[in-house]
């Protein structure tokens, strides 16, 4: 069968935020900066730099505002911001961050354990928050997570996965992440779900954010690249574990994913020697092993 693949794929790095806010070992704020500058340069136009969330739920994220007030800024970057409120959405603003993102889950039990409420209500409060940033004209991303599979419910539906997206989108999200929160997916479960969504929603609207818990990321985002999906979100040295599964991987490492990219030739702008260089040195000052395979390969052969 003749797949015709995007030639452009759009990278979402999420280290700074989503890899960074589940590693034990806090960061110095020149640390997360430095990081953010160097991934600027190594040609992402799309990072996640922090997250204005309280910092008793997440101590890593305390001082964001510090570091978007200290990154030097590249033309054409998006550097975005997790926003779960609108007090939140107030301190991604005096940082000036280009863009916010928002979250809901596609389970129940996981929204209730998370946030502390249902989906409906989860979703509700983003009302305020896409209202304001409407006025402000600074776009909304949203995300959604376990759309493969639940901690505390197992499966779960993809009807449900595209209720959310739809509400998420019907309030004026411009791209919704769907997220495999615990890795559990595989590639029939990413084709049937995919299979639906994009029946029903415009491709571009859709990006996939795989984690790699059971080494399936790349199979899922092959899957997703092959029904028309080319925005993939991923943490560079695979920053970030599982907080449900211990000691195991969490996100997709982008060295990882720039290579499959690559050698499919398929454009992504990212230097992937230097993406390389980035990854140890951050999975150094973490002291943490490096999680990207691509990483380690390449790394050990020039060093």
């Amino acid at each position: 069968m003749q797949v015709n693949y995007p030639s452009h794929a759009n990278i979402v790095e999420v280290g700074p935020r989503d890899g960074l806010q589940n590693e034990a070992s806090l960061l110095h704020i020149a640390d997360k900066v430095n990081l953010i500058n160097a991934l600027s340069q190594a040609g992402l136009q799309h990072i996640e730099s922090g997250s204005f969330v309280s910092p008793k739920w997440v101590p890593q994220m305390a001082n964001s505002d510090q570091v978007f007030a200290n990154i030097t800024r590249k033309a054409g970057v998006i550097y975005s911001a997790l926003t779960p409120n609108l007090k939140g959405y107030e301190g991604a603003s005096a940082a000036n961050a280009d863009t916010v993102a928002v979250f809901a889950s596609a389970s129940s039990s996981f929204s209730m354990k998370n946030i502390n409420c249902d989906i409906p209500t989860s979703i509700e409060r983003f009302t305020a928050v896409i209202e304001q940033a409407k006025k402000d004209n600074r776009p909304v991303r949203g995300y959604v997570s376990c759309v493969l599979g639940c901690p505390y419910e197992g499966d779960v539906s993809p009807q449900a996965v595209l209720d959310v997206t739809k509400a998420l989108l019907d309030l004026g999200c411009y791209e919704v992440s769907l997220g495999d929160t615990i890795g559990v997916g595989t590639a029939l479960k990413t084709k049937k779900l995919t299979d639906l969504l994009i029946s029903q929603i415009s491709i571009n609207k859709l990006a996939l954010h795989c984690h790699d818990t059971y080494g399936q990321a790349l199979t899922n985002v092959l899957i997703g690249l092959q029904q028309g999906i080319n925005t993939f979100d991923s943490s560079v040295g695979g920053l970030g574990g599982c907080p449900y599964a211990a000691g195991a991987s969490g996100n997709l490492a982008s060295e990882d994913l720039v290579y499959m990219l690559n050698n499919m030739g398929i454009e992504t702008g990212v230097d992937l020697q230097k993406m390389v260089h980035i990854g140890q040195e951050i999975s150094d000052v973490l002291g943490r092993k490096n999680q990207s395979k691509t990483g380690i390969a390449l790394y050990n052969k020039v060093n």
